[in-house]
């Protein structure tokens, strides 16, 4: 079992990576400036799920594949790249109603899977759990895999807790600006803007 000490300082470290402006945390921002705070949250849902899942596959040794083998790194990429692209030109396109605050015609689902797929699909954040975590993993503990288990869930816990707070504090800010003249155009351009910018970060390796 992992002492109270490491859990300090693993706590500690995850406080400083999410306090870092990122990708997903400008997501979760932008959406919920753009859609509301309910998609916003519904977005950083499927962000935990894909955090979980990238701890899972990089304890599985899935994050070692993908450093050893450049090209399906690079695939990955590229895909979650054009995946990022196709929601900006979806954003564009759509009517200035439904990238309201209070009109947003999505389902639950399709925020939870977007904010699922965005984040499954950048090969950064695996590598990035397959960088971090074991630093904290240790056969002198017991048991790997129930370490990274219960580091996952702690990962996925605080970056919630982070998220949920730039949510609301996304979609405070949008509401005491929502009367203003072109805030809808704002709105929308901002979200466009994000996935733009995530997607060059990826295309740029």
């Amino acid at each position: 079992m992992l002492s109270l000490s490491v859990l300090s300082l693993y706590l500690a470290a995850l406080v400083a990576v999410y306090v870092l402006p990122g990708p997903d945390m400008a997501m979760v921002m932008a959406t919920s400036a753009s859609r509301g705070v309910k998609t916003g949250l519904r977005t950083a849902v499927g962000i935990a799920a894909s955090r979980f899942l990238h701890v899972m596959m990089s304890g599985l040794g899935l994050a070692a594949l993908l450093a050893t083998h450049p090209l399906l790194f690079d695939a990955v990429r590229w895909v979650g790249a054009v995946y990022l692209l196709w929601l900006a030109w979806k954003v564009v396109r759509a009517k200035p109603a439904e990238t309201a605050t209070n009109s947003a015609p999505e389902t639950h689902g399709s925020a939870i899977a977007r904010g699922f797929l965005t984040n499954l699909l950048n090969p950064k954040a695996l590598m990035f759990c397959a960088l971090f975590l074991p630093q904290f993993v240790s056969p002198a503990h017991g048991a790997v895999l129930p370490q990274f288990v219960l580091l996952g869930v702690i990962l996925v816990a605080v970056g919630f807790c982070f998220d949920t707070a730039y949510a609301f504090a996304a979609g405070g800010l949008a509401r005491r600006l929502k009367g203003r003249r072109s805030m809808a155009k704002l709105q929308k351009g901002l979200l466009g803007s994000v996935f733009v910018v995530m997607a060059g970060r990826l295309m740029m390796g």
